[in-house]
């Protein structure tokens, strides 16, 4: 009897299992990130996806793929469409090329002061509603964003303003961000993040638009470029959050919770624990006698988001949509009193 009991249960576990397999097969998924392996963003990614897979009691298994893995940085928006990448985690202004307004939504230079300006903005303002209502012809569902922060700047030139700027070759992502660093007289060509290191050190760019300090630190952008601005004075991108619409569609509305509560973690969480380590590498660069940081007056800051700001008009009468998103955006920084 006590074997035969024993058999049972071990039956019935083994049974529970399959099913559980069952389960996660059905949800087992692959977003690509626009990072690398290693760095601080890509590990709270990865842990984005382990929550995930808790809060759904094991219904969601996701995988966290870096940049590059399955198809170009550029064109994960097509492959989350079509089924390839269940998901992306990625700058949206990498999609500029399809409608400026992925521009305006993806890194409106010089808008936001502070993360909370935007999450603010993609909650409450409209900005989640913008996103859903461009990238659903695409057959890809908006779950939400976060941010980074301010970028620094990397640089191998001492940089104290705008001036500095003119003739300095440097790397930038597609879109408004490279339009604006060449109003301002750089000459901003488009790579991949990937790329930032090997062409700073073989001198094929003196600078680079990249990310926030602690993640340059990470990728050794400092061991060949050590002249960074910081805090930074251009750039704080929008990061989206999107899977492929169908699959959502499919889900319960306890599974859709999940994730767009999951996401509001992730948020607070990119931010916070990358603006710990900035503190933290600021102070090491700073002891360092081979490095030089500057951080631009105000007065610097102003001129160059007045250079950005002439290049948001001219992106709202791009496309009829992007004409919308700068109507949006706009009129609820000035409704929160900052424009």
């Amino acid at each position: 009897m006590k074997k035969l009991t024993t058999g049972l249960a071990t039956a019935l576990f083994a049974g529970l299992l399959n099913v559980q397999a069952v389960v996660a097969a059905d949800y087992e998924w692959t977003f690509q990130s626009s990072d690398q392996p290693g760095n601080t963003v890509f590990k709270i990614k990865q842990e984005w996806a382990s929550l995930v897979e808790t809060l759904s009691d094991g219904k969601i298994h996701i995988e966290i793929l870096p940049a590059g893995a399955v198809v170009a940085h550029n064109e994960t928006l097509e492959a989350v469409g079509s089924g390839i990448l269940t998901g992306h985690i990625t700058d949206s202004t990498y999609f500029s090329g399809k409608d400026p307004a992925f521009s305006l939504l993806g890194n409106l230079v010089g808008a936001w002061s502070s993360p909370y300006d935007l999450y603010r903005f993609i909650e409450y303002g409209g900005g989640a509603e913008l996103y859903n209502e461009l990238e659903n012809p695409y057959g890809v569902q908006f779950i939400g964003a976060v941010t980074p922060g301010l970028e620094a700047f990397v640089s191998t030139k001492v940089l104290n303003g705008v001036d500095d700027l003119k003739g300095l070759k440097m790397r930038s992502p597609e879109g408004m961000i490279q339009e604006v660093f060449a109003a301002a007289g750089a000459s901003p060509v488009n790579l991949p993040f990937s790329e930032v290191y090997t062409t700073l050190d073989k001198g094929v760019i003196d600078a680079a638009d990249a990310s926030v300090l602690a993640t340059n630190h990470e990728n050794g952008f400092f061991k060949v470029a050590k002249a960074p601005v910081y805090p930074g004075f251009h750039s704080m991108p929008t990061i989206e959050v999107s899977m492929n619409k169908a699959i959502y569609d499919g889900l319960s509305d306890q599974l859709k919770t999940v994730l767009s509560t999951s996401v509001r973690w992730l948020s607070w969480e990119f931010f916070n624990q990358l603006e710990n380590k900035n503190f933290d590498v600021a102070a090491e660069l700073r002891a360092d006698p081979e490095i030089t940081i500057t951080d631009w007056s105000e007065a610097e800051r102003v001129k160059f988001r007045q250079i950005a700001r002439k290049v948001w008009v001219d992106y709202a009468k791009r496309s009829e949509f992007s004409q919308k998103v700068y109507d949006k955006i706009t009129t609820w920084l000035i409704s929160q009193g900052k424009l």
